[in-house]
């Protein structure tokens, strides 16, 4: 399995759009800081035909050490979520 990187995906606006090296990198950091940016301020982004990134809140709890079996508090946090779309769904199972 090949990992994609951010220098795979300038390489590939580059050889598809035809902008230099430097120019599709800087317009990939633009989406990147955008969504980031977008995210920080506590929305949702929702990006048609690939997928929606959601922000949960996530409650006080209590865990364990699964090496040990302590206890320890978990304080409240909010994580990012990915929904994948049905059409990435699709295209990732291989149906048409």
């Amino acid at each position: 399995m090949k990992t994609v990187t951010r220098v795979s995906i300038t390489e590939a606006i580059y050889e598809e759009i035809g902008l230099s090296r430097k120019d599709s990198g800087d317009v990939l950091d633009m989406i990147i800081e955008e969504i980031k940016s977008e995210l920080a301020k506590g929305n949702d982004v929702k990006i048609s035909s690939f997928g929606t990134f959601a922000l949960r809140k996530k409650n006080a709890r209590i865990g364990r050490n699964p090496k040990t079996g302590v206890e320890a508090a978990i304080t409240p946090r909010t994580v990012i979520s990915f929904k994948p779309s049905q059409i990435l769904r699709k295209a990732v199972s291989g149906v048409k």
